[in-house]
């Protein structure tokens, strides 16, 4: 519902604004989306409950959060701590809600959340196991390409070919993002995230976390200055990025990937 490029934005545009927006306000906010990207998606997050389209005159129609849409926002600022912590730094530090949009990106590959949740359920599994718990009407190898894409997002890991998949340091740290989706995908107030029979009880790694992107970074690269330790991401740090001057530029390799 929320991963499509520039839906989150849109959702934070018409938060921004205290009344509903007519279209051409609207697409204001977002110029370098061309009319015939954004209509589509304006539709798209209406017919998924998520924004609310009154039309008033036949020349009179305004875009509006609904009650879900907007009990969405509360959920970024929780991806956008996990990314903080645990997407490569770039060159040019992100904004963060392209933080948030990398994040999406990582945890909506398909078959990803069947196997993230298989791993923090079953802890140290084979990928024949897991082709059994994720994919059990495919053929067998299905389930290593997904396996190979989440381990060089560094959401998995394995010690070799062969060997058993588990969660990485990064990967058992979403629990407060999945947990916090789930609850808000289950009409259930955020502090449900906390409870949640998989994800509730996430425990800190003792080791230090590793940096998830592409998996070709050297290892002996320096590791890079701390950034200065901020506080839990807010809800303005979103809308302080909400509406750009222009397209966010592709982070440099070696970033998310997107």
């Amino acid at each position: 519902m929320i991963t499509p490029r520039w839906n989150v934005r849109i959702l934070l545009a018409l938060s921004a604004s205290a009344e509903p927006l007519r279209y051409h306000e609207l697409a204001a906010r977002l110029p370098w989306l061309k009319d015939n990207q954004f209509h589509p998606k304006t539709r798209t997050l209406c017919d998924a409950g998520l924004v609310e389209r009154t039309e008033h005159t036949t020349r009179h129609v305004t875009y509006g959060l609904t009650d879900r849409g907007a009990s969405l926002l509360p959920v970024l600022p929780v991806i956008v701590t996990w990314a903080e912590a645990h997407l490569e730094e770039a060159a040019q530090p992100p904004s963060a809600i392209d933080q948030a949009e990398d994040s999406l990106t990582l945890l909506t590959r398909r078959h990803a959340a069947g196997i993230l949740w298989a791993l923090k359920i079953r802890g140290e599994t084979s990928g024949r196991a897991l082709f059994q718990l994720v994919m059990p009407h495919s053929a067998w190898s299905n389930i290593y390409p997904p396996l190979r894409q989440l381990t060089a997002d560094g959401l998995v890991d394995t010690d070799g070919t062969g060997q058993p998949y588990r969660l990485s340091a990064a990967g058992e740290a979403l629990g407060p993002v999945l947990g916090a989706l789930s609850a808000w995908a289950a009409g259930k107030p955020l502090t449900h995230a906390t409870h949640h029979p998989v994800w509730g009880h996430t425990q800190a790694p003792s080791t230090p976390k590793p940096r998830v992107g592409h998996p070709t970074q050297p290892t002996t690269t320096p590791p890079a200055t701390p950034r200065p330790a901020r506080a839990r991401a807010s809800y303005s740090d979103l809308f302080s990025h909400a509406i750009p001057a222009g397209p966010p530029a592709a982070l440099p390799a070696g970033g998310p990937n997107r």
